[in-house]
């Protein structure tokens, strides 16, 4: 034989059925390509699948045990003629050739993987910055304790169909134009499986799982944005018959900030400051994500101006470093003022030679390229 399919599974010649299905189910667990991707790991996950595909089925491992294999090109030997090696071994195998339509032989497995799963969580702007760490309540589908997945209640266990006789499907022969026609189609007594819970698990009713709320903890990487998802391997939904669990994504949601408004890593906000201060200068307060820091408003500064504080915005997820804190200037004019206030105004302008200014016209929007150029002109 190429192939040792019990020592692939890890059992004895002698084993049982429910001896080959635990033995499957736990090697499946540990091998399963979403729990550990390794290549490596993947090629043993194949071959236990292989390994199982012939050991659950009596009639294949009844081939096996004989010195044949029935995962093999010639199915495990056969005669001279069109029928035997390299040809085809029946009805069923012609129709394939034909019409491309391979129908799955033999039982099917109680034991899938479970379903993804997917909740929002939501953070702050602070806690996306530097990262944090989050404990999350998630209702999933989990091993039922009571039977450990079986599906059967304690003290009992699968037996075999005696509709199908463990194959998992019943054929039918019927008449048409090409003569006698087999075919062949899930057991209705089974539902393909190849074997019947005559006593389910009350806990479970038969499926393997159960539902249950479990608290899980999250690290969330600094920089993580809305829309960013955190895989976590294994903690989804648990399958049917205690089946190897899917994934749970957690996607990010981040809370709107008060001051500073996010674009990518940089983080921006707006200061209105009075005439006056734009005029003299000034110092603002300003509460970064890194505290108290005070933004120097020089004199002369102009409404529409920014001020950047490098390295104050977001951590960037990939790489080192952080964005920038870009602080937008808008200078106010008072629309109100008293009769002193009005006539210092006016003192000032005259003494600026700004009583009656004639004002700068220009068009009214101008181009990315008409600005670039202003600036290298220093305009």
């Amino acid at each position: 034989m190429a192939t040792d399919y019990y020592a692939v599974l890890g059992v004895r010649r002698d084993a049982s059925q429910d001896e080959i299905k635990k033995a499957f189910r736990r090697l499946a667990r540990e091998l399963h390509p979403d729990v550990n991707p390794d290549p490596k790991t993947q090629e043993r996950f194949k071959e236990i699948n292989a390994a199982y595909e012939v050991l659950s089925d009596p009639q294949k491992k009844q081939v096996y045990d004989l010195g044949g294999d029935p995962l093999s090109a010639s199915g495990g030997g056969g005669g001279a003629g069109g029928f035997g090696q390299g040809g085809f071994g029946n009805f069923s195998d012609i129709m394939d050739a034909f019409f491309g339509t391979a129908s799955q032989r033999g039982p099917r497995s109680r034991t899938r993987r479970g379903q993804d799963a997917m909740i929002r969580l939501e953070i702050t702007l602070d806690e996306a910055a530097f990262g944090t760490t989050k404990d999350i309540q998630v209702d999933t589908a989990v091993v039922c304790t009571t039977c450990s997945g079986e599906g059967a209640a304690p003290g009992t266990s699968a037996q075999t169909c005696d509709m199908c006789r463990g194959r998992g499907e019943v054929s039918q022969v019927t008449r048409s134009f090409l003569g006698q026609v087999m075919t062949s189609r899930p057991c209705p007594q089974c539902q393909g499986f190849g074997t019947v819970v005559p006593t389910p698990c009350p806990e479970c009713a038969g499926d393997g799982r159960v539902r249950s709320r479990r608290t899980l903890t999250v690290k969330i990487p600094a920089g993580v944005d809305n829309g960013t998802r955190i895989q976590l391997a294994g903690e989804g939904e648990v399958g049917p018959g205690g089946g190897p669990a899917g994934d749970l994504y957690v996607e990010i949601h981040e809370v709107p900030h008060e001051v500073f408004q996010r674009r990518g890593d940089d983080l921006h906000c707006t200061v209105t400051i009075p005439m006056t201060a734009g005029a003299l200068g000034t110092k603002v307060p300003l509460q970064t994500l890194d505290g108290m820091e005070e933004v120097d408003i020089r004199p002369g500064t102009q409404s529409g101006q920014s001020i950047p504080l490098h390295g104050r915005g977001v951590t960037h997820l990939r790489g080192g470093g952080r964005g920038d804190l870009i602080v937008h200037v808008e200078v106010t004019t008072p629309s109100k003022l008293d009769p002193e206030q009005e006539r210092l105004l006016r003192e000032l302008a005259k003494l600026r030679g700004e009583e009656r200014p004639t004002g700068q016209f220009q068009p009214g929007q101008q181009g990315l390229f008409s600005r670039l150029k202003d600036a290298f002109n220093g305009r």
